[in-house]
């Protein structure tokens, strides 16, 4: 019998294999919006450890409502996606996973402990359960 904690690491790289069709939509979408990029740029907007896109310090109204309407798009792809082969949050999270990873230096991420970074040279700090 599998006990929990295998069946959430089996979610995660279920939940990592399927999101590589899945949020590639949305991160496209995201991509080819100038706010977002110049948000992105700025350091106001940086990738969340759940799979989200945060708000940076205290930012204008509209950052917030399109860094809202960011996330709204997000949970529907993970809803979509996850749907029968993991929890919403398990695919939020593998999809944070790779998200941060793919940070360029200069960008901001969520590290494990909840601080913002800034994506350096090398490699992102990320949650040791990421696959």
């Amino acid at each position: 019998m599998a006990t929990p904690i295998r069946k959430s690491v089996a979610a995660l790289g279920l939940a990592g294999a399927v999101l590589v069709l899945g949020i590639g939509g949305v991160a496209a979408a995201q991509s080819r919006d100038p706010s977002y990029a110049a948000a992105k740029a700025a350091g106001q907007v940086g990738e969340q450890t759940d799979g989200y896109l945060g708000v940076v310090g205290g930012q204008s109204p509209d950052v917030r409502a399109m860094v809202k309407d960011i996330n709204n798009k997000r949970r529907a792809v993970y809803t979509e996606k996850a749907a029968g082969k993991s929890t919403i949050e398990e695919y939020a999270f593998a999809t944070a996973c790779r998200l941060i990873l793919e940070t360029k230096p200069g960008e901001k991420y969520q590290a494990p402990d909840g601080t913002w970074k800034t994506r350096g040279a090398g490699a992102p700090e990320r949650d040791p359960r990421c696959p």
